[in-house]
């Protein structure tokens, strides 16, 4: 199986280069990324009967900016308020599991290492933390919600 790094790596690769296409295959399990236009897709298999997981790829820094500044709230000051974005392409999901109370609301404290969410990134669940002292603003991604790399999920009032 790959490493979540390993594919990462691969996806960079492929989109700093004019590779438009990688397969590679490795102990029963095979990768391909496409780079159709602008669009990546991933498509990781197993030797075995397992279904086809599909992710959209991060896109290059300078692609990341224009998605990130679209997705925060129009016309709104934003000045003085910390970002908490996503740093990969995932499921957003506010609480542990379905019938738990999510790890942070509107007007809860928060430290550096508070968990605010988890993203789920290829059946893996990644916690994110705040990154920084203060309260929650807003909460700007719905709880399942497909998320982009580097699209702000909370706004924070740092202390």
């Amino acid at each position: 199986m790959f490493k979540l790094s390993e594919i990462k790596e691969l996806i960079k690769l492929v989109d700093q280069t004019s590779v438009h296409e990688l397969e590679i295959e490795n102990e029963g399990a095979r990768i391909s990324i496409r780079k159709p236009g602008r669009t990546e897709v991933v498509n990781v298999q197993t030797a075995a009967s397992v279904p086809h997981t599909y992710v959209q790829a991060a896109p290059s820094p300078a692609a990341a900016a224009a998605p990130a500044e679209a997705s925060t709230p129009a016309g709104r000051d934003l000045s003085g308020l910390h970002q908490i974005v996503s740093p990969m392409v995932g499921t957003f999901y506010r609480a542990p599991s379905p019938d738990a109370p999510s790890f942070v609301n509107e007007g809860d404290k928060v430290h550096d290492k508070t968990v605010v969410c988890i993203l789920e990134a290829m059946k893996l669940m990644n916690p994110l933390e705040a990154e920084v002292k203060g309260e929650i603003v807003e909460v700007l991604a719905q709880n399942g919600q497909l998320v982009e790399f580097g699209q702000p999920l909370f706004l924070v009032k740092p202390e």
